[in-house]
């Protein structure tokens, strides 16, 4: 599917979605509750989907609603066939250490994008507990064997992904000995293990752990069901953000201004790059402005890379990102997929290990391959107001998180015909 994007002036409201990150941990947490819990205002997407249909597969009953979803959980069962996770790296991750504590043997797939990104470093902190799991070469498909978990204490890098921790984690109040999680580096994308721990804690599991968060201690404990209300994705809201900065006025609601999610920098970075912001109780204005280069880390916001990237593009001067390592094994290596793109439309970029550049100027319409990455492409269609003559390849693949994004981009103004 194709994407042609003209010259556009965005004006107008919008509703950010449901956090697709908070949706799918409290479908974890919810099957681990014996019990009926309710999940308010879910994000419908494939990644969404993708967890469903594995914790269908392992006995958890799911009744989805327009406005909530039902989970009875508890009881989970062998399951009787492959458990494929699709491309939704939360799902392979999360359900990976669930299957400690399932019966019999799971054996997780993924999709071709899934299939590229690690899953090494957790598979040797489940062994180490004596999980017998296994993952060729350290990547998917995966292997667990479930039974009598007894937990104990473990280690892991911290700066390869936050969704290892989360996923140790989810699994820690299960185990009969509890669990204590040592991080061998820093943690980066901190917010997500907080976020992690939050909804942990609507289900009534308290976790200690230390200012530093590089040691977790988990004493064995019960999920207890609850009604869990899935707050606005400031993920996906960056795009509408950002169309405001550059092509002219966009308010989004449905924002918590206290969220844990990292995501939510995007704000003080507007602001740094000279941008009119305008925060109320639950939304945010940005008004188109002249913009200026940044200079910031996004280790704890990671997903912001292609946003950032392109408002930079657009920006005087020559902006600097550092902290951008673990964005070469997201669904595409968006470092080198950025630099790619970026230059088709004129714009010099350099790019290191851990470090990326790029010199403002007057983007240039191209045609762009999206790789398959929603963040690519949704991003990429920012500029596209700008430039005009834009035409982004594989344009479907925002139904990963954000399925109504073209939609909401053509209500806001933006100019697009959809293709194939």
């Amino acid at each position: 599917m194709k994407a042609s994007i003209s010259k556009s002036e965005a004006l107008g409201k919008a509703t950010a979605p449901s956090s697709k990150s908070y949706t799918i941990r409290g479908l974890m947490c919810a099957a681990l509750a014996a019990g009926k819990s309710e999940i308010v205002a879910p994000l419908a997407s494939d990644d969404t989907a993708a967890a469903i249909n594995v914790l269908k597969k392992v006995g958890i009953n799911i009744r989805q609603q327009k406005k909530s979803w039902t989970v009875e959980g508890g009881d989970f069962h062998a399951a009787s066939s492959d458990l494929y996770c699709c491309d939704s790296a939360a799902t392979l991750r999360f359900m990976t250490a669930l299957g400690t504590i399932i019966p019999g043997v799971c054996h997780f797939t993924a999709g071709p994008s899934l299939s590229r990104r690690p899953v090494k470093v957790l598979i040797d902190s489940l062994q180490i507990l004596g999980v017998k799991c296994s993952a060729k070469d350290g990547l998917p498909p995966v292997t667990v064997e479930g039974g009598k978990f007894n937990g104990g204490t473990t280690s892991l890098p911290g700066n390869i992904s936050s969704q290892f921790v989360s996923a140790l984690l989810h699994i820690a109040p299960m185990a009969a000995n509890g669990m204590t999680i040592k991080l061998t580096t820093p943690l980066e994308s901190r917010p997500y293990v907080m976020m992690t721990m939050e909804a942990m804690h609507w289900f009534g599991i308290n976790t200690a752990f230390n200012d530093s968060l590089d040691k977790f201690d988990v004493l064995p404990q019960k999920y207890k069901p609850t009604k869990y209300i899935v707050e606005g994705d400031w993920s996906s809201a960056s795009y509408l953000l950002a169309l405001g900065a550059l092509a002219g006025e966009v308010e989004v609601n449905n924002l918590d201004m206290e969220s844990l999610q990292g995501d939510r920098m995007l704000i003080d970075f507007l602001k740094e790059m000279g941008a009119s912001v305008i925060t109320g109780r639950n939304s945010v204005i940005v008004i188109q402005s002249k913009l200026k280069a940044i200079k910031t880390d996004l280790s704890d916001c990671i997903d912001l890379l292609p946003t950032m990237a392109v408002l930079a593009a657009a920006a005087d001067g020559v902006s600097e990102f550092i902290g951008i390592e673990r964005a070469r094994i997201k669904e595409s290596d968006r470092v080198a997929v950025v630099q790619e793109g970026l230059a088709r439309m004129g714009i010099y970029v350099t790019a290191e290990k851990n470090r990326m550049t790029v010199t403002g100027s007057k983007p240039q319409g191209a045609l762009i391959d999206s790789k398959g990455d929603h963040r690519i492409a949704m991003a990429f269609s920012l500029l596209g107001t700008m430039s005009g003559n834009m035409v982004i390849d594989g344009a479907e693949c925002v139904t990963k998180t954000y399925p109504e994004f073209w939609d909401v981009f053509k209500n806001l103004g933006g100019k697009v015909q959809i293709d194939g």
